[in-house]
């Protein structure tokens, strides 16, 4: 699935690899927070220490208000290896869909899928102590916290770091969709 695939591909980028599907992932690209390459001042790269243990997390949302989250992949990652992965729709709310040309989900897909909160009993214990990361942070960390103030739950603000901004310090003056920059 399309969520699947961007959360891996946010997953290759904070460790050392890339991969297209969530499954075979971590092949051969260097890109971590913190940066893997710092530009020095002779204008050569210096290798950074890699970030090892986080969860990288992707929301897609069934139109454009963020309560509206219609799936969540998130993928584990420790001592720099995958070590877990899951994926799940969401009924979300509102339940109208925009964004289908998007992600290709529809209202019957979501029909009968859990609303947030059992969903997200799920996602906490595997990413519990982790930090977060996703490829446009301000998206994701926006609905996180917007689904969470909807059912009335209490936001342990969770450490979020984002690959789009880490890859335009690293890849300037290319495009920055994350399937370009895992690709690279």
């Amino acid at each position: 699935l399309h969520v699947a695939g961007y959360v891996s591909h946010s997953a290759s980028f904070f460790t050392y690899g890339s991969g297209m599907d969530i499954e075979n992932i971590c092949v051969g690209l260097p890109f971590c927070l913190p940066l893997p390459y710092d530009l020095n001042k002779h204008g050569t790269y210096k290798k950074q220490i890699a970030m090892k243990n986080f969860a990288a997390i992707d929301f897609e949302t069934a139109n454009k208000e963020y309560t509206s989250v219609c799936s969540v992949g998130v993928v584990i990652v420790r001592d720099g290896e995958i070590v877990d992965s899951f994926y799940s729709l969401i009924h979300p709310e509102p339940n109208y869909y925009v964004f289908t040309y998007i992600h290709g989900l529809t209202e019957s897909d979501t029909d009968n899928a859990p609303l947030f909160p059992e969903v997200w009993k799920q996602i906490e214990p595997l990413i519990e102590g982790l930090p977060l990361v996703a490829h446009n942070k301000a998206f994701d960390e926006t609905c996180l916290k917007s689904v969470f103030r909807l059912y009335g739950m209490d936001y342990p603000d969770y450490e979020f770091h984002c690959t789009c901004v880490a890859s335009r310090r690293v890849f300037p003056g290319v495009s920055h969709r994350l399937n370009n920059i895992a690709a690279l």
